[in-house]
């Protein structure tokens, strides 16, 4: 529905411009999952304190609850979906997969989404940096052992993926 209020923001979303139209007060959160059908960032509390939501701003955390379309124009938002074909995105879902890092999932994505920001900042993330870069995110069902070993686990795949980018060993 289109109106007086309407704004027209261009943004890039997973790598695509995308040229939207939507009421001034929309978020983001809002536009993704009832406007684009993309659902991989998770509606949690709606006040920025879960990191269910947590999408990639200019390649930073931030949550979609509390971003505004008009915040947006120009920028870079990276889902959920849009890590499907990273590779870093890949081996960290596999090393928090092999640590069985999370029960229900629901807060999966935006773990995920903070992680590899963090640890494309910090490949070689401790456990205390590792804490510190989650702090925006609440995990109802695991508690957080896994979820950290999962994500050192990472760090260590990632820093062997970089010293050898070729994959083999010598």
């Amino acid at each position: 529905m289109s109106g007086l209020d309407d704004i027209a923001v261009t943004i890039r979303l997973n790598g695509e411009p995308r040229n939207l139209l939507a009421p001034a007060d929309r978020r983001l959160i809002d536009c993704l999952r009832d406007d684009l059908a993309l659902v991989g960032a998770k509606k949690g509390c709606a006040v920025g304190r879960c990191g269910a939501c947590t999408v990639l701003l200019d390649g930073e955390p931030a949550n979609a609850c509390l971003l505004m379309l008009w915040q947006l124009d120009a920028r870079d938002v990276v889902t959920p979906e849009g890590l499907d074909a990273d590779e870093d995105a890949v081996i960290l879902r596999e090393a928090l997969a092999a640590e069985n890092a999370f029960q229900c999932g629901y807060c999966a994505p935006g773990f995920v989404m903070a992680l590899l920001a963090l640890l494309r900042r910090d490949p070689l993330a401790s456990d205390a940096d590792i804490r510190a870069g989650l702090e925006g995110n609440i995990c109802r069902c695991t508690g957080y052992h896994s979820i950290i070993r999962g994500a050192r686990r990472a760090a260590e795949a990632l820093h062997a993926a970089r010293a050898d980018p070729t994959g083999e060993s010598a």
